[in-house]
């Protein structure tokens, strides 16, 4: 009889074994295939070489590069001021949604009116209005600069999306938790802030982590104001070199850091759907 509880696994497991390793075979062996395929048929079409130079210049990247990490910091100091306003906004909107009095009856119409708002027009479109529309009212330096109201434009926008997010997380702790927590006599407020906000903050946190990742790619969408970020100092580079590899390399880097975020985003769902199985 075959012993199918070698090393410790069951006839059960053992299958699942060898399907994990088959698939992760035939999943390398077809990625080697498209590379390959790439790497032998691009070459060969008839304006590769035009494109090559055009996109793939490696003397203007190289010129390029560090001069677009520099300005990469504006970027990031953009987002880290934005992505905590961000947060502290849409939590507010959220409980503003969710408030249960009918005193606070008005808070849950704005909350629903900005998220309506924000969520329906284009980001770039509200960047626009509000970062060409409140300057334009004649205000001094600095409260006219495009960095304070293009960033208060993602902030409107974003927050929108993340109230949602917040709010779904307030709507999957189950109400009976909120029934338990009353009658032991906590107040509303303290059942919103000991009992629901920790399990609804937990349950979200993948969803704002890819929230995360979108908001620093958005902030490109300021050059269009006036900041000289990546995104602006790219053109200025395609402009200076007639050339297109500095958009190349401005894609690059933010791959550097949007992948990491994304791969980490993807640990920390495939960990919540393990915990809730």
């Amino acid at each position: 009889m075959k012993n199918y509880k070698a090393a410790g696994l069951t006839r059960r497991e053992q299958y699942e074994q060898k399907q994990r390793h088959r698939s992760i075979l035939v999943a390398a062996l077809s990625t080697i295939f498209v590379i390959v395929a790439i790497v032998i048929f691009v070459p060969m079409t008839p304006g590769w070489e035009k494109v090559q130079k055009s996109f793939f210049n490696g003397v203007v990247l190289s010129k390029t590069f560090p001069k677009l990490l520099n300005a990469f910091t504006v970027n990031i100091m953009i987002f880290a001021w934005s992505a905590p306003a961000i947060a502290v906004l849409g939590l507010m909107i959220a409980l503003a949604r969710d408030a249960k009095s009918p005193a606070l009856f008005p808070l849950r119409i704005f909350g629903a009116a900005f998220t309506d708002i924000f969520r329906g027009v284009p980001v770039i479109l509200t960047v626009y209005l509000i970062g060409f529309g409140i300057p334009g009212l004649g205000l001094p330096r600095p409260w006219n600069s495009p960095f304070i109201w293009g960033s208060l434009a993602l902030i409107l926008t974003y927050s929108a999306y993340v109230a949602e997010i917040f709010r779904s997380g307030i709507d999957s702790v189950h109400p009976s938790q909120r029934s338990a927590a009353l009658s032991l006599g906590l107040s509303e407020r303290q059942v919103m802030r000991d009992v629901i906000l920790p399990q609804a903050i937990r349950n979200v946190v993948p969803s704002q982590m890819n929230m995360l990742i979108a908001l620093q790619k958005d902030v490109s969408l300021l050059s269009f104001i006036g900041p000289v970020e990546i995104f602006r100092q790219a053109g200025v580079y395609k402009s200076l070199f007639a050339n297109f590899t500095p958009y190349v390399g401005a894609a690059i880097i933010f791959l550097i850091v949007t992948i990491p975020a994304t791969r980490y985003a993807d640990y920390l769902m495939a960990r919540q759907m393990r915990e809730r199985r």
